[in-house]
């Protein structure tokens, strides 16, 4: 387990506990009343941590080298059912954009998401998560395909955002985002998006229009990183914190702000910490969403989505 800098304080006791334990173990010591109280000091101070931590913890919590990604969700989600489908027809396959049929029950599904890697080589491999245009494209590929057959689209969010590369922005990357969040709004079938992790700019976007939009509790959503408005603002990543702040990016501001629909809640201490218990919520959220949607006409579907998007930002005085 990787501890990040503001969980340190659980650590300590955490190897306190576990050498107490061992002492007790090793020789004929008593240490029964000692454990019960580290034990109590460490859930009073894992309360107070994760109770209280500020957007950057949060975003610093989103990418977690522990956490699940988009390919462990869908996995745990639907076992052996889930059927990868690969390419744009148009270019070749992105590997950081991953998307495929699976079943949740009886219903099945199309996945899409974006991947990030767990090691330097699967890094360099999904492209530490970065889709190229063509991912893009691929994505729409897959929702159209899933529109042909009366296949709902669950879209899971994982990025820092789309790549900026050069040969990005030869391929038209600006251009597929756009066409991926014009398409998306109009698609006949339900949407149900999940921000499983980050979710930066358009590059989360452009396959993030959805029926409903929903946010794993320590993850954010945002126009830009902290970092990036950092540097922006203030020519230095120094004030990444003050960014955070700013920018309302947590899931609990997002929600105050009615742009997304609901909140999933992690373990305590995020969803590393219990895989399992995180899997099923997410499963239990989409059952519950789309059993909300899949009742809706392709006329009111589309233009229930339409009105969603059109009332976000508007401001009465």
């Amino acid at each position: 387990m990787e501890y990040l800098e503001f969980e340190l304080p659980i650590k300590e006791l955490e190897e306190q506990l576990q050498k107490c334990k061992v002492i007790g173990e090793e020789s004929d010591v008593d240490v029964t009343e000692t454990c019960e109280q580290i034990e109590q000091k460490l859930k009073k101070t894992t309360t107070d941590i994760y109770k209280n931590m500020t957007p950057w913890q949060r975003v610093q919590l989103s990418r977690h080298p522990d956490r699940p990604y988009t390919l462990d969700y869908i996995k745990a989600i639907c076992g052996d059912s889930f059927l990868e489908l690969h390419g744009d027809r148009s270019f070749k396959d992105d590997k950081a954009m991953i998307g495929g049929l699976g079943k949740i029950g009886d219903q099945s599904y199309m996945f899409i998401g974006q991947q990030k890697g767990f090691n330097t080589k699967t890094r360099q491999y999904r492209n530490f998560g970065m889709a190229n245009p063509e991912g893009y494209r691929k994505a729409l590929r897959l929702m159209k395909s899933a529109e042909k057959f009366g296949i709902p689209v669950v879209t899971l969010l994982d990025t820092p955002g789309a790549y900026p590369g050069l040969e990005a922005e030869e391929r038209g990357q600006g251009e597929a985002i756009a066409r991926n969040i014009l398409e998306m709004t109009r698609l006949k079938v339900p949407v149900v998006t999940v921000v499983i992790g980050e979710g930066a700019s358009g590059g989360a976007l452009g396959i993030g229009v959805g029926d409903r939009v929903l946010m794993l509790e320590n993850t954010w959503y945002s126009v830009i990183s902290p970092e990036s408005c950092s540097s922006i603002l203030w020519r230095s990543w120094e004030y990444k914190e003050t960014a955070a702040e700013a920018l309302k990016l947590t899931a609990t501001d997002m929600k105050k702000l009615k742009l997304i629909d609901a909140i999933i809640k992690e373990p305590v201490g995020g969803a590393h910490r219990d895989r399992d218990k995180t899997f099923k919520s997410i499963s239990n959220a989409i059952e519950k969403h789309y059993g909300e949607l899949k009742n809706l006409s392709p006329t009111d579907l589309v233009h229930q989505r339409m009105e969603k998007y059109s009332n976000m930002g508007v401001y009465k005085g």
